[in-house]
């Protein structure tokens, strides 16, 4: 059967993952007909209509799905396609409270053209009987007009029309949980700060790592929890480490911290724990234990990279203070040393295959320059299947969500497209870093083009 899936007009490269990840929760196999990511319409096909009520009720940027009843360029096609597509399903709903809506996306009604009322009342041969109810409708059918939106027309420089490019009759089936966004908002939560991924993301994140009851869940890079609290909303229990144990901790005066979230969404059960730690010196086991990774690692933008142990690889000094070793005391911050950012990936990828079960999700955001002279090419390893790449551009950089699943041993992936450079030589956050000097770069560059502007 064939569905039409409504999207939300944002994120628009997340959209097909997250739909495939759902599925895959669900247990079901789609297949994508059609979709157009300037459009917020996408068919699919799905077993049944049960197994698109479960994709939808998992899925963040799906608005809601129909039945699909028809489709054509103009009104002549959609009538003839609205017969061969469902005339079997017209006596199931022969006796049933119904409405019609019409609505559009991207233009609006041309008032020379025909009247809403002679559109929908189009549609009588479907021979429906049962009383009109346009509040509460028992079923919902929706003729959607496609017209092209502003931004189609400023980015690929499209003309705009008068008549709808694509026509669509669907009974509505269901709402996604897209309203979940607006529980986790960042605006009504505790504990935040200026790090902290936004709820949309960070639901989005959790899906395409396959959270679920039952599994068990790492952020690296936990900060302000963001990514875990996400991942236990969809049942997973959660756990966190930082290489700078205060961001989770909180504000210990206001009792402020990642688990505080936890209570404020009800959930504390759902919270596992979080420690202080780097990921290169993890005091994790060994073995293969959890069900999904989900993490934005430092960019090393504002003050470079660091990991734990000393610059010069110095021995560490057991200093004594009134007695008691630094290390113990309150407020102790360990000692840093700069850190490569190819090492940081290739790291979080190997601590990957060696920690996620077969199968097991690794999502994670890494950023990338707009710059087309400068690339940045997707960290690989060949015991993980890289299942999708979704960007988020901004004005001169984007980041991006990058999708692995551990592989079963003896399976290997293809690298030969992956990031093959090794580490930069240096002891300082630029020589290490560059991403970092091609942002700060860009920076400049744009800064000089704004002073030369002004210039009289």
């Amino acid at each position: 059967m064939d569905y039409l899936v409504r999207f939300a007009q944002t994120h628009e490269t997340f959209r097909l993952p997250e739909i495939h990840a759902c599925a895959t929760l669900a247990g079901v196999d789609i297949e994508i007909l059609s979709y157009y990511e300037f459009s917020p319409y996408c068919v699919v096909r799905a077993p049944n209509e049960e197994a698109m009520r479960t994709i939808a009720k998992r899925s963040i940027l799906i608005r809601d799905v129909f039945e699909l009843w028809g489709q054509g360029t103009n009104y002549e096609e959609l009538h003839a396609d609205v017969p061969q597509r469902s005339q079997h399903r017209w006596k199931d709903f022969e006796h049933s409270e119904f409405a019609f809506r019409l609505e559009y996306f991207g233009g609006k009604c041309n008032s020379s053209s025909t009247s809403k009322r002679e559109i929908l009342t189009s549609f009588t041969y479907t021979g429906f009987k049962g009383p009109v109810n346009l509040k509460n409708a028992e079923q919902q059918f929706f003729v959607m007009e496609e017209y092209i939106d502003d931004v189609e027309q400023s980015v690929l420089k499209v003309a705009p029309v008068e008549k709808p490019r694509k026509i669509f009759l669907g009974r509505k089936i269901c709402d996604s949980c897209r309203d979940t966004v607006l529980k986790y908002d960042l605006k009504k939560r505790d504990y935040i700060s200026t790090t902290s991924m936004d709820a949309e993301l960070s639901l989005v994140t959790a899906n395409m790592a396959l959270a679920g009851p039952g599994k068990l869940f790492f952020d690296p890079f936990v900060g302000t929890g963001s990514f875990i609290v996400c991942a236990s909303h969809f049942g997973a229990l959660s756990m966190g480490a930082d290489i700078d144990g205060r961001s989770f901790r909180g504000k210990e005066a206001a009792k402020l911290g990642v688990y505080e979230n936890y209570k404020q969404y009800e959930m504390p059960s759902k919270f596992v724990d979080c420690f202080t730690s780097d990921l290169t010196n993890t005091p994790l086991r060994r073995p293969q234990f959890l069900d999904g990774i989900v993490c934005d690692p430092p960019y090393g933008i504002r003050e470079g990279l660091r990991v734990l142990g000393n610059r010069h690889g110095k021995p560490a000094v057991n200093v004594i203070i009134d007695g008691v070793p630094a290390h113990l005391r309150p407020g102790y911050v360990p000692p840093k040393k700069p850190y490569g950012f190819e090492a940081l990936q290739k790291d979080i990828l190997n601590f990957a295959v060696r920690s996620l079960v077969t199968n097991g999700r690794l999502a994670m955001w890494m950023p990338t320059t707009n710059d087309e002279a400068v690339e940045f090419p997707v960290p690989m390893h060949e015991d993980l299947e890289v299942v999708s790449v979704s960007v988020q551009s901004f004005n001169n950089w984007s980041r991006r969500l990058i999708t692995y699943r551990r592989l079963p041993e003896g399976e290997k992936s293809d690298v030969t497209l992956g990031r093959t450079k090794t580490d930069d030589q240096g002891h300082r956050a630029d020589d290490l870093n560059l991403f970092r000097r091609t942002f700060m770069n860009r920076g400049h560059v744009l800064k000089a083009e704004k002073d030369n502007e002004t210039t009289p």
